[in-house]
Order: structure tokens, then C-alpha cells, then sequence
């Protein structure tokens, strides 16, 4: 079994320069959401969420069998099924060009930012369906939809909180040492995403704390870190592999309560020479 001292003493020593490079700023600005645009990123930050988990709800309700009585999807005449990320994209659009056409002033810029929120989280909701140009909503590859939302509101609340990538407007050091500083935060970041930890990685860039201690602990058992340095048999993979159950068992549980349960995919898979059905005409 190879020696993973000298591997152990160089995160340490990464730990002990980051730690001497990289300070931790979590205060809230003097005059938090006083500015028009704080605002406005607040109110589409608020607006998105809401509008998500209003449709995931509407959509899980419509599924139920429980609940008859509630509206069912948008049908044409034709029976053509219209899903929501079409209203979203429309909304969308007419308020950008609307932002664009006109001069913006509060409250104004606060009533658009909510309409694009609203769009935002209506059109997120069915990411998966972008990726795989089909009906996925409720099928595994469908959870692509919620990890897209997770990540947006985590990145959206960071900025609204004033986060800002290496604390460059806050820095007041020397060249030399935010040269420093941005290189171990983006090694410490590529470490956690590397170890399969993409999201704590990318929060890393926003708050290098987080992609310290994502790059010190056990990496996903599948994650290129765990293929080049955990040896097949070997105690850290089992460790990692009995952690990471642990962990996506939670992580299921909490995606099933927001999201709704998925069921496995029946979509038969395209023989050579067939072209796939892209059509989206399954319901919600």
C-alpha cells in the first residue's frame, strides 16, 4: 500500500498557507437592500423560490391522485400538452426587452426583477427537459431540474449578500499576496470539485472556507480524486463509499420532500438508424 504521509504533510501545508492567506468575511452590508439593485436581486431571488416551489407543488398535486379537483396542464385543442418552461421563456423575454425599452426606476426595477424571477423559476423547474430534449420531469434524470435550481439559489443569495469572488473590492493587500491568495483559493476549489464536490467547490470560490474542508475530507467514491488515489479493497474507499451512501440516502430524502419522488425512466432506448422521439408530449 503506497505511503500517504507525504500526501497528508502537503494538505497540511496547504491548509496552514490558506489559512495564513484567506479571511472570512460574514457580515451583511451597512445598508443591506437600501440600493435599488440590492433589491431587485433580493425580490428575484424571493420570486424564483416562490415560483418554483408553487409549480413543483401545482405539479406534484396535478400527479396525485388525492387532489382531483386541482387544474390540470395547459392543453391546445390539438391535445398538444404546453409545458411551463414555455411560459417561463416567454416572461422571460418580454421582460428583458421591457428592461431594455424603458428607463428603469424603483419600483419598477423591483416589479420586473420579480416577473424575470417568476419566469426564472418556472422555466428551471423543467431544466432536465433542455438537456435531454424529452419528458424527464419525473424520472431520474429529471433531478438535473432541482440540482439546477439548489445551485442557482445558492450562487443568487451569495451575490445578494454581497459575496464576491477572492473579496477583491474588500482586499486591501499587496499584489503579491491576492495573487496568493486567489492561487490557493482556485487549487483548494479545484481539489473539492476534483474530489466530486462540485457545488461545495464552486460556493469555495465565493467562501474559500468551504472548499478547504471539502478538500481535506473523503472524496465521492467515483470522483477522479477516488479512481487515481483510493485503491480498489482499500479501507479510505470503503470509508468513502460508506459515507457517501450515508449522504446521498439524506440527499434523496430532502429532494423527494421538495421535489417529489422520481420513478425510473421507461423511455425505450433508440435503436441504430431511429431517430428519438423529441417530442414533449407526456404531462406534468
Amino acid at each position: 500500500m503506497p505511503d500517504s504521509r507525504p500526501r497528508r504533510r502537503a494538505i497540511l501545508s496547504m491548509i496552514t498557507l490558506a489559512s495564513g492567506l484567506i479571511t472570512l468575511r460574514l457580515e451583511l452590508p451597512a445598508h443591506f437592500l437600501d440600493g435599488t439593485s440590492e433589491r431587485a436581486g433580493f425580490v428575484l431571488l424571493v420570486a424564483f423560490l416562490a415560483s418554483f416551489l408553487f409549480i413543483r407543488t401545482s405539479a406534484r398535486l396535478i400527479r396525485s391522485p388525492k387532489v382531483p379537483w386541482w387544474p390540470g396542464s395547459v392543453k391546445t385543442g390539438s391535445g398538444l400538452h404546453l409545458h411551463h418552461l414555455v411560459w417561463g421563456i416567454v416572461l422571460m423575454l418580454l421582460v428583458g426587452f421591457l428592461s431594455f425599452a424603458f428607463h428603469q426606476q424603483s419600483p419598477r426595477t423591483e416589479i420586473l426583477a420579480a416577473l424575470f424571477g417568476i419566469g426564472a423559476g418556472l422555466t428551471l423547474d423543467e431544466f432536465a427537459l433542455w438537456i435531454h430534449l424529452r419528458d424527464v420531469y419525473w424520472t431520474e434524470e429529471g433531478r438535473a431540474s432541482f440540482d439546477a435550481v439548489i445551485v442557482a439559489t445558492v450562487i443568487g443569495g451569495l451575490i445578494v449578500l454581497g459575496a464576491v469572488p477572492f473579496d477583491l473590492p474588500n482586499n486591501a493587500s499587496s499584489v503579491d499576496t491576492l495573487l496568493s491568495a486567489i492561487v490557493v483559493d482556485v487549487l483548494l476549489a479545484a481539489v473539492t470539485i476534483i474530489k466530486g464536490k462540485r457545488l461545495l467547490g464552486l460556493i469555495g470560490i465565493f467562501i474559500p472556507l468551504v472548499s478547504l474542508i471539502g478538500a481535506v475530507r473523503l472524496a465521492r467514491p467515483k470522483s477522479p480524486w477516488a479512481r487515481r488515489f483510493y485503491p480498489p479493497n482499500s479501507r479510505r474507499l470503503a470509508r468513502a463509499r460508506a459515507r457517501w451512501g450515508r449522504i446521498e440516502a439524506r440527499r434523496r430524502r430532502v429532494a423527494d420532500a421538495i421535489a417529489g419522488a422520481q420513478e425510473p425512466s421507461s423511455e425505450p432506448t433508440p435503436t441504430a438508424g431511429e431517430a428519438p422521439d423529441r417530442k414533449l408530449a407526456r404531462n406534468e
